[in-house]
């Protein structure tokens, strides 16, 4: 079959040569640089053995001038490198003379800040490129307030890594063998400290009296496990992990939109299979992880698959009237690109909100400092009060369960009420090639030299050019955002005025950024 999207692809993966470019990256290796959450590339160039104990070398550089104390947790995700990724950095870090804890088994990047904020780790390294096709690789760093390192410490990351990847001679390491004879590597369970913590964010006996018959794809990733001992742990009988494949080349995951293998729950595509299961009748509910665990996808019989914008604003609305236990007037943060109708159920409950550039890494203070019932981004990203300043895609899933099991409604019908009592929103992204002039061009945007007064026929009110430039209107907005790794230009727009008024605001928006 020829490739296309929602089908497996026909080609064969060489995993020989994935290996291969992993260890003989050879001298031409891409530079260190992290983006909102880590470093990543392809295997070989982008992402070698060279750059893992490079990074690796790095951080133990940062702990021994900071005087950080604590064991750092190694691990990774399923993909085909990440274990190697994590042992390389493990025995970097032993060879520092740093206390490392090991995982033995594919870890979900919120376990990784779990085991920090619950004290059992003073930071960790990640080997995972999210839900990236299975020929990319990357490294993230949580340090000790659990959440994705900020820009300052990812700089330190960074010029010191790219200065190991020219003078690799200067990094030390050791052996896993002699790291443990040191007493400098452990093992421990990071399955049952996570599972029994939900037990506090998530009504379980909801679930588990609800008769809720729900599927869940891990989608080769590694929340397979912790699906499975959480419907052990509470009792969900009704809980069925529906596809436990652990493949690193990912060959079993439905092509994505632009014909590449693709593990992102919030696309239609890779999630064919567990659509169709719910078609079918065997399902009331669907959700999905990546294979890092800190996305989510959700579906519904009545909805399809869920925008994340519609996940979060059902989500929001609910933790406000159903978590009486949580101090009164907990606000919400959600990220720049991210639908505003979160601000109106906010307005509505006389809750704040706050709006932050793109990355979560953003949210770490409001999380730590407990002003937040949800924070979430359109990515697919969400955490809640209480739990880790990191993205949860196991959480988020469960939560979305736990409104239907509880509201007895499907989500479709919770959101239609939602529009209905504060405006329902039209939003699109359309991602645009760019040429290097013009990407130029918008990068040099700033709010203080744009003569914008209307777009669409409706006032601007405000500008932002924090991340990309964001054009405030009336009863819509418009942000314009470069990408990192593409010569593209990402366009949001939402309007509450209607599709037709969303697509005035996206071409005269376009029009009046210098995009189209």
């Amino acid at each position: 079959m020829q490739d296309a999207p929602g089908v497996l692809s026909d080609k064969v993966i060489n995993v020989y040569k994935m290996e291969q470019a992993f260890w003989e990256s050879g001298d031409a290796l891409s530079p260190v640089k992290f983006g909102t959450s880590g470093h990543r590339g392809k295997l070989g160039a982008g992402f070698s053995a060279g750059h893992a104990r490079a990074i690796a070398q790095a951080v133990a550089r940062l702990h021994t001038e900071d005087g950080i104390k604590g064991e750092i947790l190694v691990g990774g995700d399923t993909r085909l490198m990440s274990r190697a990724t994590a042992e390389l950095c493990a025995e970097v870090l032993a060879g520092n003379g740093l206390n490392v804890c090991l995982a033995r088994k594919p870890l979900p990047t919120p376990v990784f800040s779990h085991e920090i904020i619950s004290g059992r780790a003073c930071a960790s390294l990640n080997g995972t490129a999210s839900h990236n096709p299975p020929d990319d690789m990357g490294l993230k760093y949580n340090p000790g307030h659990g959440g994705p390192a900020g820009s300052e410490l990812t700089s330190r990351i960074e010029r010191y890594a790219n200065e190991f990847l020219k003078e690799p001679g200067l990094i030390k390491k050791t052996t896993l063998k002699k790291a443990r004879e040191q007493g400098l590597l452990s093992e421990r369970d990071l399955v049952g400290p996570y599972v029994k913590a939900l037990g506090r964010m998530i009504n379980f006996d909801a679930l588990k009296n609800s008769g809720l018959r729900i599927g869940v794809h891990a989608l080769g990733g590694s929340s397979v496990e912790y699906y499975l001992a959480l419907a052990q742990e509470y009792g969900l009988s009704k809980l069925k992990v529906v596809d436990k494949t652990c493949d690193p080349t990912f060959g079993f995951i439905p092509l994505d939109h632009d014909m590449k293998i693709r593990m992102d729950p919030s696309s239609k595509y890779p999630l064919k299979p567990l659509l169709a299961l719910l078609d079918d009748g065997k399902y009331d509910f669907a959700g999905a992880s990546d294979p890092d665990a800190d996305r989510f996808g959700a579906a519904t019989r009545d909805a399809g698959l869920v925008h994340p914008n519609h996940a979060l604003s059902i989500a929001l609305d609910y933790l406000f009237s159903h978590r009486p236990q949580w101090p009164a007037g907990l606000g919400a943060g959600r990220t720049i690109g991210t639908t505003h109708l979160l601000d109106r159920i906010c307005a509505a409950a006389g809750r704040k909100i706050d709006e932050v550039d793109v990355g979560f890494k953003y949210f770490v203070d409001g999380i730590r400092g407990g002003r937040y019932a949800l924070a979430g981004e359109e990515s697919a990203g969400l955490s809640l009060y209480g739990w880790t300043p990191e993205k949860d895609g196991i959480l988020a899933v469960l939560l979305l369960a736990e409104v239907m099991a509880v509201s007895g409604r499907d989500l479709s019908q919770l959101y239609r009420d939602l529009a209905a009592l504060h405006g329902e929103p039209s939003y699109r992204r359309v991602d645009t090639p760019v040429s290097e002039e013009a990407r130029s061009k918008i990068k040099g945007l700033k709010a203080s030299a744009l003569d914008v007064r209307s777009i669409a026929g409706e006032k601007v009110t405000r500008l932002r050019d924090s991340d990309g430039i964001k054009v405030y209107l009336e009863d819509s907005w418009l942000l314009a955002r470069l990408s990192g790794t593409e010569p593209v230009v990402k366009l949001y727009a939402e309007s509450f005025r209607g599709e037709a008024q969303l697509e005035k605001v996206l071409s005269e928006g376009a029009a009046a950024l210098g995009i189209a």
